[in-house]
């Protein structure tokens, strides 16, 4: 969903990854673009409105999460123009422990919806604030990645498996 550039404000910074983009509102993170080896300009265009600046806490967060000095995300998350279902699929997902994953069918067995995860597989490929929402950490029953909407695609999904498998073996932050 598009906002308009007065309701976003909008930075881009670079993280031990590369360039990040994020949006945020008065209700806090509404979207953010992780690293996928895009340009500072492309990212810009990724966002849709004029860069404002001014989400020094989010930027801290997303900043620390891609040093590996970040397991866990306490930021308020604006979710307007997502559906009932994909905010409670959101919640789930958000549940899934740093560097553990969990299936599509579990998630949606967890919502009391055993058979639809399929339509949780769809919420989460819209999901605006990914690794803060951390629907990378969502697979197939048969331990395959599935699929990753975020920019870099699957490739970024088990980028960010593999990062986190790294982090939680090492010693706690």
């Amino acid at each position: 969903m598009r906002r308009k550039a007065a309701e976003l404000q909008t930075h881009i910074f670079r993280t031990a990854w590369g360039w990040c983009g994020i949006g945020v509102t008065g209700k806090g993170l509404a979207r953010l673009i992780i690293p996928d080896g895009a340009g500072r300009e492309e990212l810009a265009k990724s966002l849709g409105v004029p860069e404002t600046k001014s989400a020094y806490p989010a930027i801290r967060t997303v900043v620390d999460y891609f040093a590996g000095r970040r397991r866990a995300f306490n930021l308020p998350v604006d979710l307007a123009g997502t559906t009932a279902f994909e905010r409670a699929v959101y919640r789930e997902v958000a549940k899934i422990p740093y560097g553990a994953t969990a299936s599509y069918g579990e998630i949606a067995c967890r919502l009391g919806r055993p058979g639809a995860a399929r339509a949780v597989g769809m919420a989460v490929k819209k999901n605006p604030v990914p690794i803060v929402v951390p629907c990378h950490r969502v697979v197939r029953s048969d331990g395959g990645l599935g699929g990753f909407s975020s920019r870099g695609g699957v490739a970024t999904k088990e980028r960010l498996l593999a990062f986190e498998r790294k982090h939680k073996a090492q010693a706690p932050r």
